[in-house]
Formats: structure tokens, sequence, C-alpha cells
């Protein structure tokens, strides 16, 4: 009997009564989600042109669903080392809540829906990039990357940069060089935000024998990369104001907010102790969540006030 089975029921049944919608729900990995959702929102509206309303709100839901599959999918997968790390050892299936067979075909059939409805009523290239996406991130990354190499997020944050793009293909059809600019973004800064957190949570990794970059390269390495990378992003996220789909409001912000995340990435880089090293970690892990959503809340600003002025004629 493996250590899940173990944990989750002494006479080797899972406890089935127990779940409730309030567990389907965590499969679902929702505050990843709602980020998800966010940037493939904003992809969408900065698309040119107009979509219908209906079309936006159900690519919009597809969006949420397939990452909500990609979640549950992940969890069944991970649940032998989620038991471990205790930040997700009361996930629903190392609970005892939830069987992974029946975690399983909740992922492939959200999954399955998700890809269907998006191609069938939207546009086929926008329900392949998602079909795309999450396999990228079930097979691509957890089943392959995340436990074989230190590279893992580096080439997994792939699949969580693709939503924009999504968003942008359902909108109008076609992958242009602005979506691909916003996949670029999230694409480079997936890890300096997972390192950051990695380096606060590398005992819970090495508990769970997953290579993060802190537990194989050590600290040094890592907080060297971090900086590496957050040299390369922060020019990239003016990108949309420099190729003229954001405006100065945009271009500002993205500069100012550039700027900190690599100050923060130097504190890091050179924080005199351990002590202070972790507390530079969190500071730096929750300053990158308010950079993106930062500057993705103030490209959507920009396209909804232009819109706006255009439809009240304010603007031609």
């Amino acid at each position: 009997m493996s250590v899940i089975e173990k944990n989750i029921s002494s006479d080797n049944e899972y406890r089935l009564s127990e779940a409730m919608a309030s567990d389907y729900i965590t499969l679902l990995k929702p505050r990843v989600m709602s980020l998800v959702v966010f940037t493939g929102f904003v992809g969408l509206m900065a698309a040119p042109g107009h979509m219908n309303p209906v079309l936006a709100a159900i690519t919009i839901l597809c969006i949420a669903v397939g990452a909500g599959a990609s979640g549950a999918l992940n969890m069944w997968y991970d649940a032998d080392i989620d038991i471990i790390m205790k930040r997700t050892r009361n996930r629903p299936i190392p609970a005892g809540l939830i069987s992974p067979e029946q975690v399983l075909v909740f992922g492939l059939t959200l999954s399955v829906l998700s890809v269907l409805t998006l191609g069938l009523l939207v546009n086929w290239l926008s329900g392949a990039l998602l079909a795309f996406t999450i396999f990228f991130y079930v097979v691509i990354y957890s089943m392959w990357l995340k436990r074989s190499t230190p590279q893992n997020i580096v080439i997994g944050g792939a699949s969580g940069a693709f939503p924009p793009m999504i968003g942008w293909a359902a909108a109008t059809g076609s992958i242009s060089l602005d979506s691909i600019v916003l996949f670029l973004i999230i694409f480079l800064w997936t890890p300096p935000h997972f390192w950051a957190l990695s380096l606060f949570m590398s005992n819970d990794y090495e508990a769970a024998r997953i290579p993060m970059m802190p537990n194989v390269k050590g600290e040094a390495s890592t907080k060297r990369q971090i900086v590496g990378y957050s040299l390369i992003m922060a020019p990239v996220g003016v990108l949309p104001w420099v190729l003229g789909f954001a405006g100065l409001t945009y271009g500002v912000v993205s500069i100012l907010m550039g700027l900190a995340f690599v100050y923060y990435a130097w504190r890091l880089l050179h924080a005199p102790t351990h002590e202070t090293m972790i507390a530079s970690a969190r500071k730096l892990f929750r300053f990158s969540l308010l950079y993106l959503s930062g500057l993705f809340a103030t490209l959507l600003a920009e396209v909804l006030v232009y819109k706006a002025l255009v439809g009240f004629g304010v603007i031609a």
C-alpha cells in the first residue's frame, strides 16, 4: 500500500461521502484560475475589432474551465507528492475526500468540454491553443519537467502564458506579434515569481524530491537567475507601449513597476543573511503578483476607456 493510500484511509477506501462541492472547486485551483481568466480576458479585449458579447463570454468560460481542468489533472498526477508538502497535503485527494479516479474523470471531462465548446462555437484556432495549453501543463510540465529538471518552471511556465493568446485568437481568429508579446511577459515573469516562492519553500520541495532551482543549484545561483530574468522581463513588459497597442499610462506604469521588480530582485541577491534572504524572497513573490496584475489591469483600463470613447463618438 502506498503512502497516500495509508494516509487517506485505514481500510483502503476513500471517504467519498465527505466530498462536497467546495472540494471539486478546490480541484480547479481557483486562485490560479482567476489569474488565467484575467489575462485571457485582457488578451480578448486588447485584440482589434469587436467580438460578439455572447461569444466573448463563452470564450472566458472555456478558458476558466480549461484552466480548472488542468488544475484537477495536475492534482490527480501529483497526489503522491501533495501529501508530503505542507501547503498541499489538505487537497481533496490526499485528504481522502475524492478518489484519484474521480478526479481523473472530472479533469478529462472538463478538458474535452472546454476545448470542443470553444472550437465549435468560437473558432478552432482558440480551441487548439486551449487544448495545447492543457496538454502542455499536464503532460509536459506536470508529468515530465516538474520532477526531472530544475528548469521545470522555465519551460513549463509557457502553459500559464497562453491565455492572452487564446483570448486574442478567439477575438481575431489569428495570432499576432501583439499577442506574442503578452505571452512573453507572462513567460518571462514565471521563473522569478516561482523561484522566489521556492526559496522560502525549499524544505517542502526537498521533502517531495522536486528538483526546484534552490534545491539543485543552490540559493546563490537561484538569486542570480532571478535577477537575470528580471532584467530581461522588465523591458519586455514595456513593449506593448513601444509597439503602440498600449498607451502612455501603460508605458509609465510598466517602466516604474519593472524598475521596482528589478529592485526587489537586486535586494534579494544582496541579502546579507539567510533570514533577510527569506524575507526578501517573500517580498519579491508578493510584488511579482502585483506586477503582473498591475500591467494587465492598466492595459485593460486603457482598452476599456478607448472603446468607450469610440462608442460615444468622442474619437473615430
